[in-house]
């Protein structure tokens, strides 16, 4: 076997079999965006396979993956910021307003949505060094030694970030889970 064969069959084995956590990171960092999300696995996925080289086998690669999405990620919205965005008439122009309504049971799809939306939209407004740890940890599972190693922090600092996020979510949240009956 070629040498390009067997780094190409090592990352197939090791890498690409994270595919489907890495997609879950990015929609989280990209507040739900699919496209943007798909696209930033993309680049991560091609930076790890040309970085393959200086990966050791054996050491964690969901890890190791998820630090270079987070870092393409980073760039990625740093680059945005110096540029200004654009809209395009059309596109706002097509938006419904009422596109809830032509739902065949809207007031079914409203409360199916209801909670995810209103927690996902309270994390997706934490600022951005509590919002990784909260996806990486609560929604992704990763260990704290895991996150640690992915935000290059220690991990009594990755405690304290969670610590404050969910204090900060638990304020946020606390008149909705009144509403919805969850606490008195």
């Amino acid at each position: 076997m070629t040498e390009d064969r067997h780094k190409k069959a090592q990352f197939e084995t090791e890498a690409l079999v994270h595919l489907d956590a890495l997609f879950g990171l990015a929609l989280r960092l990209t507040g739900g965006d699919a496209a943007r999300s798909e696209d930033l696995v993309q680049d991560a996925i091609l930076k790890a396979y040309r970085a393959w080289d200086d990966f050791r086998l054996g050491t964690n690669c969901r890890a190791w993956l998820m630090t270079i999405l987070r870092n393409t990620f980073i760039n990625e919205f740093r680059s945005q910021q110096r540029r200004p965005s654009a809209v395009e008439f059309d596109e706002v122009a097509d938006r419904s307003v009422f596109a809830e309504v032509a739902e065949e049971d809207p007031a079914g799809g409203f409360f199916e949505r209801l909670i995810d939306d209103e927690v996902i939209a309270a994390i997706d407004d934490l600022p951005e060094e509590f919002r990784i740890p909260v996806v990486l940890s609560d929604l992704e599972g990763l260990s704290y030694q895991e996150v640690s190693e992915i935000m290059g922090i220690p991990v009594g600092t990755v405690k304290s970030r969670l610590f404050r996020a969910r204090k900060r979510l638990q304020a946020k949240l606390h008149s909705f889970a009144r509403e919805m009956g969850y606490v008195s």
